[in-house]
């Protein structure tokens, strides 16, 4: 199965140091297990789909940033665009705003009965998972009257770890966030790539650069007031959780190729790409974590017909990405600072 499919799941597997240390503890051995090992879907489940205005109440300075994006615009713009209509000719698509090749990266819907429905583009759900399930959990702070700011880190620990179990991506862990990035900048599809003559994703992609300029929507810890930028311990933890998740999706598109052609050719050129980053910080920085990701996929063949293997490392490629994001401190990462992408980058 590929991203493509209804509700792939997805094994969530993580250490729990991160959120450890974030909300303040001095040891992992104050929890005797990780929270996040449970099995959600990446993609959008329409039916919990609550939309952006549920997430405005709280957090109404980073709806605003959203609506300065493309990521906001693509609600009003895709359909217009001379490009898009003749992608959607090529392969018959009537509507954009009900035919899946679209919606699953250009759109946020929701369930309406038996009818599905747009409400906006690229959305807050669309990076942080439909909100149904977790969004009471993630605005409960604890008993009446104490505010994010007054909770405590116990209770804070608990409400993150149990809103990741109900399917919200939270930037805790930056693979988690990462994922929701690559899900579509890789162009899962290989139809709309060799039919419609989509572009096969866009190659030049990469977190830190492409996170933190135009949608960066820092405001949490200035409750509001300032959209601050990431310190650079954590800007280089994200700048290698980009280069797995790369790997991992390209990995999955090439896993989905059927034809030796654009859209497999360009998928397993980009995890050869992506592979060859890994291992280039990695000779600089010594992590064990990216010695098994190397070695699993050096484990297999990027050739056509040949599924089920790659889908298998891209498997654990991802259980890799989420433990290197959660264990990984990135004062450790330090040896690769010089190629941070600067803020001149910033898009």
């Amino acid at each position: 199965m590929t991203y493509n499919s209804k509700r792939r799941a997805v094994s969530i597997c993580a250490a729990v140091a991160v959120l450890v240390a974030a909300c303040g503890a001095n040891s992992v051995n104050s929890i005797s297990a990780d929270p996040r090992n449970v099995t959600w879907d990446l993609n959008v489940d329409a039916q919990k789909v609550l939309g952006p205005e549920s997430c405005e109440k709280c957090h109404a300075a980073e709806t605003q940033t959203w609506k300065q994006t493309p990521h906001f615009e693509t609600l009003h713009t895709l359909h217009r665009k001379k490009e898009a209509q003749a992608i959607a000719a090529k392969l018959g698509i009537a509507s954009f705003k009900t035919d899946s090749n679209c919606i699953q990266c250009h759109y946020t819907m929701q369930q309406h009965g038996p009818a599905l429905e747009v409400v906006s583009g690229v959305s807050c759900e669309s990076c942080h998972g439909p909100a149904k399930d977790w969004i009471n959990v993630h605005n409960n702070y604890g008993d009446s009257g104490i505010t994010r700011a007054s909770e405590t880190n116990e209770h804070r620990r608990q409400r993150l770890s149990e809103s990741i179990a109900a399917g919200m991506r939270n930037p805790i862990n930056v693979y988690l966030v990462a994922q929701s990035c690559y899900r579509c900048h890789t162009v899962p599809d290989e139809k709309l790539v060799n039919v419609g003559g989509h572009s096969e994703g866009s190659l030049d992609f990469e977190l830190v650069s492409w996170s933190q300029g135009m949608v960066r929507h820092n405001f949490v810890r200035t409750d509001g007031k300032a959209n601050i930028e990431s310190s650079p311990e954590r800007l280089r933890l994200m700048f290698v959780a980009g280069m797995i998740a790369d790997l991992e999706f390209s990995l999955r598109a090439t896993a989905a190729a059927t034809e030796k052609t654009t859209f497999g050719l360009t998928a397993a050129k980009r995890a050869s790409r992506a592979a060859e980053r890994i291992k280039s910080a990695q000779s600089k920085l010594e992590q064990p974590l990216l010695d098994e990701i190397l070695k699993v996929y050096a484990s297999v063949s990027l050739k056509l017909n040949n599924r089920a293997p790659i889908t298998e490392v891209a498997d654990q490629v991802h259980r890799l990405g989420l433990k290197f994001a959660a264990t990984v401190r990135g004062e450790d990462l330090s040896a690769i600072e010089q190629f941070i992408p600067p803020k001149s980058k910033w898009k």
